[in-house]
């Protein structure tokens, strides 16, 4: 059933394309209908031999779709609620841990859009000037299944993150705008990030892992013990906490809280600080600082100079903190820098020499641990290079890191030139910020499009950067002559 999906995948993608581009209602419920066949279809090229998956998989879409499509046309809103509530947490499905509570949503938000319309709606380009390198940047991947070296991993990829999690996109940045409804958003972003945390504290003084054998074995071995809290990874939840203070950061600059606000974000910033520290995820602290670095810039101009002398001060003694990373690094060898970074850089490094080999076209998608495996005769531990734009070079060649590159661009433009807007500035800023500490954070451990956080952040983008719609003349009034009494034509 691999060859169905060889075909699947490239009729699902470019169905979000027109989805993302098409000018007319009738282009764009036939591009969401041909991502919708061509997600069914992926889904039967995975062949799954449980029967009571399949029965859950069918009811959930013929039962909960429109149940959840109703439940959002009352409060849409509940969309976003929704993304943010389930992004940590994965069930097994088709052999995989997935996102399934995600799905369910994305199902619900995609049922909402037909209804929408097929009603009338005649919105378009919800993500601006992201739909263009969003839109080529799914065509190119969805072809690229066919030439992939691993077409079960590629359809597994295209099923799981880009299809649902490209619905929940655009259907966030179609929600009515709601001041109030923004201010809930972020107060469900403080609540998860403080339950995380406690978590993380409760695993931290117990010395107890959920989910991760993987970790709990290195944390036997290692001298410091990472915490994942409810995420499977440590660095996603420090990426998780790293979004949270960032929206907190803007509203201490730029919010103009109260006293008590203020004390009260400042108390939140410090449990999450704590939370972040017991990850030990390095990556994230990079994220973290870079993004304030950013919000310092906005905020002071030339005065963060000076935030920029403490950041280096702060990554210096952060370095000689390291003495395995500044042994690798005064004796320029590969092998200690890898066992430095727990095999980062020999995994990015094999990862440079198979975009070298594949230029124009890369091994396809999610062909990177099988070209990894070829290229170096044995399994890694990682099945991608830890570094986003390289995993996009050697998958998807040339044409794929460009237009990523162009996405990314995009999203920091579309976000950053809003930010000083009186209605949306804060969140614009916010969001911003938080995808530039995602693309920082994935340069050391990859998940750039498998973080439902990134796709939520898309959306934000184009709520922020509403696109003006003509509204549809109304028909002329036609009203009946009657006719004028013979006395008064007189």
């Amino acid at each position: 059933m691999i060859g169905l999906a060889e075909i699947a995948g490239p009729i699902a993608c470019i169905g979000l394309a027109v989805l993302l581009l098409a000018r007319t209602r009738r282009s764009r419920i036939a591009g969401l209908c041909y991502a919708g066949v061509g997600a069914l279809l992926l889904a039967v090229s995975l062949a799954p031999s449980d029967a009571g998956e399949i029965a859950a998989a069918v009811t959930g879409v013929v039962l909960l779709g429109p149940l959840l499509a109703l439940l959002f046309r009352r409060e849409p809103w509940l969309v976003a609620y929704g993304t943010l509530a389930f992004i940590p947490f994965r069930i097994g499905f088709l052999g995989h841990s997935l996102l399934v509570p995600l799905y369910a949503v994305a199902l619900g938000a995609a049922a909402l859009l037909l209804w929408q319309l097929v009603d009338g709606d005649d919105r378009t380009r919800e993500l601006n000037i992201v739909s263009w390198p969003l839109a080529l940047y799914l065509v190119w991947i969805g072809l690229s299944v066919s030439w992939s070296v691993d077409v079960h991993a590629a359809a597994v990829e295209l099923l799981a993150f880009y299809v649902p999690f490209t619905i929940l996109a655009v259907s966030i940045a179609r929600l009515p705008w709601r001041q109030s409804r923004v201010r809930i958003l972020y107060g469900e972003l403080v609540a998860m990030a403080i339950v995380f945390a406690s978590v993380g504290f409760y695993q931290y003084e117990t010395k107890t892992i959920f989910q991760n054998p993987k970790l709990n074995q290195s944390n036997i071995f290692e001298a410091i013990f990472r915490v994942n809290s409810v995420f499977y990874d440590p660095s996603i939840y420090g990426r998780f906490l790293v979004v949270a203070m960032i929206a907190t950061a803007v509203l201490l600059v730029r919010g103009r809280l109260s006293l008590r606000a203020g004390l009260a974000a400042l108390a939140f910033m410090a449990v999450a600080w704590l939370g972040l520290l017991i990850s030990f995820s390095q990556s994230s602290f990079a994220a973290l600082l870079v993004a304030v670095f950013a919000l310092a810039v906005v905020a002071w101009r030339w005065k963060s100079l000076f935030a920029l002398g403490a950041l280096l001060v702060v990554v210096a003694a952060v370095a000689v903190a390291q003495p395995k990373v500044m042994h690798a690094l005064r004796h320029h060898s590969i092998s200690s820098l890898n066992k430095a970074t727990s095999g980062r850089a020999t995994l990015i490094a094999v990862g440079i020499k198979i975009a070298r080999a594949n230029p124009s076209h890369g091994v396809g998608l999610a062909g990177f641990e099988h070209a990894y495996s070829k290229r170096e005769h044995k399994k890694p531990r990682q099945s991608a290079s830890h570094n986003t734009p390289v995993t996009v070079a050697a998958e998807e060649g040339g044409p794929g890191l460009l237009l990523f590159f162009w996405l990314v661009g995009a999203l920091l433009l579309a976000a950053f030139r809003r930010i000083n807007h009186r209605t949306y500035g804060l969140l614009a800023l916010a969001t911003g910020l938080a995808l530039l500490a995602i693309f920082v954070h994935s340069l050391a451990y990859n998940d750039f499009f498998e973080d439902p956080t990134t796709w939520g952040l898309i959306g934000l983008v184009g709520l922020v950067s509403p696109v003006r719609v003509r509204a549809r003349a109304r028909p002329p009034v036609e009203t009946a002559e009657e006719p004028v009494p013979a006395m008064i034509g007189r």
